[in-house]
């Protein structure tokens, strides 16, 4: 054998080792992307299945507000940081500003263990001022609960 025959040969062989390496990496990579497309389908239905779940959460809250089976107060507390959650536009948002008019207002009033911190007259008059701020509040929060129990996320 001549030595251009060789070198051909050789370079056949390169070629051909380098190619396959070439397949292997390409076969690699398109697995990594699909793995990598896996996770993020993953995460998107893990999304949207945390969603459902805040706006069941949201519409029972509301619908045990309109069944006053807990506070307004503590029911727009509540539903505000859910949709909070939800990073719901801003126009969905002022549709249900009822619920973050009503948790601003008694934003001031103790909750949990500063609560329980407080005397029994200073409970009396918080649970006054709820009250009334309820009052204030009732008819919008109440329509809000309404039509939150129909909406659209």
């Amino acid at each position: 054998m001549n030595s251009l025959t060789i070198l051909a040969v050789l370079a056949v062989v390169i070629v051909l080792v380098l190619a396959g390496v070439a397949i292997y990496y390409l076969l690699r990579v398109r697995k990594m992307e699909q793995e990598r497309q896996q996770q993020l389908d993953a995460m998107a239905e893990e999304r949207a299945a945390q969603r459902l779940r805040l706006i069941k959460s949201i519409q029972l809250i509301a619908r045990g507000m309109l069944d006053d089976q807990l506070t307004l107060t503590e029911g727009a507390i509540r539903i505000k940081v859910m949709l909070d959650g939800l990073a719901v536009e801003e126009d969905t948002r002022q549709a249900y500003v009822a619920f973050y008019h009503l948790a601003a207002a008694t934003d001031h009033i103790p909750i949990l263990g500063e609560w329980k911190k407080l005397s029994t007259k200073q409970k009396l008059q918080f649970d006054s001022q709820r009250e009334q701020l309820e009052r204030d509040h009732r008819e919008f929060v109440l329509d809000a609960a309404k039509r939150i129990l129909v909406a659209k996320f």
